[in-house]
């Protein structure tokens, strides 16, 4: 790894974004999510990490909904994190994470979730204690939420239709 940066995902990334994925999580599912969630509209933040021009990251950042009652409360779901196989370890994951929250907390976004490994994605804050709270078919001690000032911690969340086609 010599030259890498991260940027805003462009519509010219799709292909090298859907190669990541797959390659990454072994079959098509998690691409095909990405393509969903960003032909719905539901992206807020979507970055890819580039080594010396090729594409070897992917992260996304979807519009969710913590609704309790009549309240709806914008939030965000990470998925999915991909890095090609031959870059685990070199820290571009973290760097995507870390990249995307700060534009988050730049754009006013309070909350984010996600389902994932607790030791990884705790690193950087997130807790299922503070995803605890909050009714889903996804609840389980792998969904973790992370907060930046006043978010709620009870409710429901509420996915894009995405993700359901994914878990089917």
């Amino acid at each position: 790894m010599s030259m890498l940066s991260i940027r805003a995902a462009t519509p010219r990334d799709r292909e090298a974004i859907r190669k990541v994925e797959e390659q990454a999580f072994g079959q098509p599912a998690e691409a095909g999510l990405v393509e969903a969630l960003v032909g719905a509209g539901d992206k807020v933040v979507e970055l890819v990490a580039e080594d010396e021009g090729q594409v070897v990251g992917h992260i996304l950042f979807s519009r969710i909904l913590v609704t309790n009652g009549a309240e709806e409360f914008p939030a965000v779901a990470l998925a999915p994190l991909a890095v090609e196989s031959s870059f685990h370890g070199t820290g571009i994951g973290g760097s995507l994470i870390r990249a995307g929250h700060i534009r988050l907390k730049g754009a006013g976004e309070t909350l984010s979730v996600v389902l994932g490994d607790p030791a990884y994605y705790g690193r950087f804050g997130y807790s299922h204690e503070r995803a605890a709270g909050f009714e889903t078919a996804y609840q389980c001690d792998a969904l973790q939420a992370l907060a930046w000032g006043h978010a709620p911690k009870f409710g429901r969340l509420v996915y894009p239709s995405a993700f359901t086609t994914l878990a089917a």
